[in-house]
């Protein structure tokens, strides 16, 4: 059931290498600047721990937030960082070619990062000039109009202390995943979000590829019939311990089709692979399959089953995988800042609670012999 071979994204990052640079290798040789307005969003990038260890290069605050900030010094960021995201940079994330005629964002600007360990937080300001190192969250939060917190491969033990002095004055927060870690604690940010009406958006990128919006526009339009069942699968080796993080993937995926009311979940393991099925009352199931091997080149596959039609897709645009990860990371970052100047949340906090139950759910049914847990046991 444990497997020592759990792949992250990061792992699958730095397996590709120089394989990303086909797109345009002198794409990006030096700052690239894109001029706002006077008073752009000033926006406060946070990067979470791992058991108290910093996140040195953490791809959720480097590469999600990277459209955020109008220059980046790629001197410093092959300083910095390795080879694989490297060649990101400059092949998509900050490739002119491939800005979706918005990035990077003109109405925007990070203003802060802050890190547990000030000399990560160096790093970055060096990569993206202009960006202060906040020596503590209340500067970061006097600085800025919202709030970013990334966690790349964290269990969200922290996340609470890291969002709740932005939260307390209102301003728009997007709290990586897990949110949490625990039911308790994700309870805990969703209902101090509500108590000072500062909007908050948690999922994962799964919820932002481009086959999942046509899935969800499928659905809306009722022409294919109602969805009978979706499989979210995901590469790499489960194991117990990575199902409480990148298990947050799959699962975000079957909530953001198939929607909140959750009855109960089983689970079942062996060997690195495990499904688990996800139930409800009034529709059809959900199965997560963590540990598909033949998924491996695209990380993940989804799978909507409709009356009348099966929908599938990968991360992939057209094939080109880096391209398909470029276009969901944008679309997370725009959504956030829909979010930051509308203060509408796009994420229902019953979602992100009942993804967070749906774990714990799982976890508990896989050590007792894969029986139905419904979520109120966890609840």
């Amino acid at each position: 059931m444990h497997s020592p071979s759990s792949t992250s994204r990061r792992d699958f990052l730095a397996a590709a290498g120089s394989t990303v640079l086909a797109a345009a290798a002198s794409a990006a040789t030096g700052p690239l600047t894109t001029y706002g307005p006077a008073k752009p969003m000033r926006i406060g990038v946070i990067s979470s721990s791992i058991g108290g260890k910093p996140q040195k290069t953490n791809g959720h605050t480097f590469h999600f937030a990277h459209g955020f900030h109008p220059t980046m010094d790629l001197k410093m960021i092959e300083k910095h960082l390795s080879k694989g995201p490297v060649d990101l940079f400059k092949s998509h994330f900050r490739n002119p070619k491939e800005d979706f005629a918005k990035l990077p964002f003109d109405n925007t600007v990070i203003s802060c990062y802050y890190d547990a360990d000030p000399a990560s937080a160096q790093m970055f300001a060096d990569c993206f000039p202009g960006v202060q190192v906040a020596r503590t969250l209340d500067e970061l939060v006097k600085n800025c109009d919202a709030v970013w917190v990334g966690d790349a491969s964290g269990r969200g033990e922290d996340h609470f202390e890291l969002c709740a002095p932005g939260l307390a004055k209102g301003l728009p927060t997007f709290c990586d995943k897990p949110i949490g870690g625990t039911v308790i604690e994700t309870r805990r940010i969703l209902e101090f979000a509500r108590k000072h009406k500062a909007p908050i958006m948690s999922s994962s990128l799964y919820r932002h590829q481009w086959g999942t919006e046509e899935a969800l526009r499928m659905k809306a339009s009722g022409d294919f019939g109602s969805l009978q069942y979706v499989v979210a699968s995901q590469g790499g080796g489960f194991s117990y311990q990575s199902w409480f993080i990148y298990g947050q993937h799959p699962v975000w995926m079957c909530m953001t089709l198939c929607g909140a009311g959750v009855k109960a979940v089983s689970m079942y393991a062996r060997e690195a692979t495990c499904h688990a099925l996800i139930t409800y009352d009034d529709r059809m199931p959900a199965e997560v399959w963590y540990g598909r091997p033949d998924v491996t080149p695209t990380y993940c596959s989804t799978s909507a089953h409709f009356a009348k039609k099966t929908h599938e897709w990968t991360p992939a645009i057209d094939g080109n995988y880096w391209f398909g990860h470029h276009y969901q990371i944008f679309r997370m970052a725009h959504t956030f800042l829909k979010m930051a100047e509308t203060r509408v949340e796009p994420v229902p906090h019953q979602e992100i609670l009942e993804v967070t139950a749906i774990i714990a759910a799982a976890a508990k049914s896989v050590n007792e012999r894969s029986r139905l847990v419904e979520l109120a046991e966890v609840m």
